[in-house]
């Protein structure tokens, strides 16, 4: 299993993972493509390739000193088998790289899994935003600091 950089061939995967994973909430196969075409600036996707196929996906922003984390998913199958924290960890590299000196991101309020799994690699609570998603769900914003200045 590797994660790498998504190319224009990975878009349909890449889809078809964010209507699996995110539902109503997923972005459309048109938004996918203009992400990994690179006419979104600051938008990087990578991907989590098994034997040739697309199992996983991540897509942050770097602007500045802030990364922000704004998708992740890893297709049911190929759960609890590590690509997820693979995807994360490349994100807190390529934000690293871009000198952020923290990732946020939101979770569901209701998604004990990741809320889990967020606080497990060291992230914290810093806000809530009420009616985020679609169903009037809320988020919880998580905060990672990446260096000395992140208080």
């Amino acid at each position: 299993m590797t994660v790498r950089p998504a190319r224009t061939d990975d878009v349909a995967a890449i889809a078809a993972l964010e209507r699996d994973s995110l539902g109503d909430d997923a972005w459309s196969e048109g938004l996918v493509a203009e992400g990994v075409a690179g006419n979104l600036p600051t938008i990087g996707y990578l991907v989590a390739d098994v034997g040739g196929e697309v199992v996983g996906h991540a897509v942050a922003s770097v602007v500045g000193d802030i990364a922000e984390l704004q998708r992740i998913a890893v297709d049911p199958a190929h759960r609890r088998t590590g690509l997820a924290t693979l995807l994360l960890d490349a994100v807190i590299g390529a934000a690293r790289e871009g000198d952020a000196d923290r990732l946020l991101l939101e979770v569901r309020e209701d998604n004990a899994g990741a809320l889990a799994f967020y606080a497990a690699r060291g992230f914290a609570e810093v806000d809530r935003r009420r009616r985020y998603y679609r169903d009037g769900a809320t988020a919880i914003v998580l905060r990672l600091g990446l260096g000395p200045t992140c208080g």
